[in-house]
């Protein structure tokens, strides 16, 4: 048998492993295996030094051994073992510990869970509770007999939808829109979130991200004036810089085709701030030294971005769109109806489920058929999740939500 070199430190540990493994050199298994866990005491420790004999004796009680040290029990090894490799491990197993219940999380974590009391409430009252209500989508609510004694009517307020034609109309907008916002929005954000981290000047990087955040706390409700000061008939800037230049004028508010695009810039304009922190927090979280070995091997700030920024915010980006695809059938409700108001020429275009259920609730006190909307807006959004979730989560399990 051709011998093995000892590693340092193998001396000082062989006592150790005699208890393990006791040498006897009439036992071929029992030699083999005691010299070879020496070479590998820096990569073993003693748990997998253990395992690493019991598995090589190619025997029951071996395999049995192995099995009780994955299993977390004790292992005691007989010292009179002799040349027999079978009657070497004796196993005594610890008694299982104790599951630790509820109660005793309680008590030991009890500032936690006062302080998760907060929260707990608001989605119990706010959440929760208002579940009840979804049995207003089956029946005709009326205010002398209340929730519960109005005419059941079962799915005919989701039949008058289908029938009407506004379902299909209302949940394509929606879903169309919410996916010109996300593919635009995450593109703008992680270009000025790689631009403002580019940016060398400290006090300029500072001024220019502040500026970009403002839009993020300015009103719909200003932001529909600004709207509509900008594209009125008779005073809109618009219209008065075209007339100015000899142009005629452009009535924007006729034009149904115009704001699919308008909607969507000022949806970019508002949230490009917010999102590009979340995106430049990422990017300042990688390590800097993996751009100074990219500089020494001659790449550029094209590369760099390529090979470095975009990967390394790739967790983020999948958990951003994640959570934005649980809200794809939930609009813009604040955008839609502070800029297009109660404009019935653009309704084909620009209504969504939000404001189609508003009307419903405003303009006709259709309580069963505005329920009935938002029930089926919630329960697709909530199997969309849960369909790219799990999709997510047998390509790559890491970025899964749950």
């Amino acid at each position: 048998m051709a011998s093995h070199p000892t590693t340092p430190g193998a001396r000082s540990s062989q006592s150790e492993l005699r208890d393990i493994a006791p040498y006897n050199p009439g036992n071929s298994v029992g030699r083999d295996v005691y010299i070879a866990p020496l070479g590998l005491k820096y990569a073993l420790d003693k748990c997998q030094v253990k395992r690493y004999y019991y598995k090589s004796l190619n025997t029951e009680a071996g395999d049995a051994a192995d099995q009780s040290l994955r299993k977390g029990t004790n292992v005691i090894m007989s010292q009179d073992a002799g040349g027999d490799a079978a009657a070497l491990p004796v196993i005594k197993t610890s008694p299982p510990k104790k599951k630790r219940g509820f109660l005793f999380e309680l008590k030991k974590n009890k500032i936690l869970f006062i302080m998760l009391i907060p929260a707990f409430l608001y989605f119990l009252i706010f959440r929760y509770a208002p579940m009840a209500g979804v049995y207003l989508a089956f029946n005709k609510y009326n205010y002398i007999d209340g929730i519960f004694k109005s005419p059941f009517v079962g799915m005919d307020n989701f039949r008058f939808l289908y029938i009407s034609g506004a379902l299909f109309n209302i949940t394509k907008n929606t879903v169309l829109y919410n996916i010109a916002f996300l593919i635009t929005g995450n593109i703008c954000q992680i270009a000025v979130a790689i631009f403002i981290s580019e940016i060398p000047g400290r006090y300029f990087k500072k001024t220019s991200q502040s500026l970009m955040f403002l839009p993020y706390f300015v009103s719909y409700v200003l932001v529909g004036l600004v709207v509509y000061n900008i594209l009125n008939y008779e005073t809109g800037l618009l219209n008065s810089i075209l007339v100015s230049l000899g142009f005629d004028r452009v009535d924007m508010y006729a034009n149904v085709g115009a704001w699919k695009y308008i909607l969507v810039m000022f949806n970019i304009w508002k949230g490009i701030g917010y999102g590009s922190v979340i995106y430049l927090a990422a990017i300042m979280g990688i390590d800097r030294e993996m751009y100074e070995a990219a500089k020494i091997d001659s790449a550029n700030i094209f590369q760099q971005t390529r090979y470095i920024t975009l990967p390394m915010i790739k967790p983020t980006f999948i958990i951003l769109v994640l959570l934005q695809l649980g809200n794809i059938l939930r609009g813009q409700f604040e955008l839609f109806y502070q800029i297009i108001g109660s404009n019935g020429t653009l309704y084909r275009a620009t209504d969504i489920i939000d404001t189609y259920v508003f009307r419903a609730l405003i303009n006709a006190f259709d309580i069963g058929m505005g329920t009935a909307v938002g029930l089926y807006q919630s329960f697709f959004g909530f199997l969309l999740i849960m369909t790219v979730n799990t999709i997510v989560k047998k390509v790559s399990p890491e970025y899964a939500l749950f």
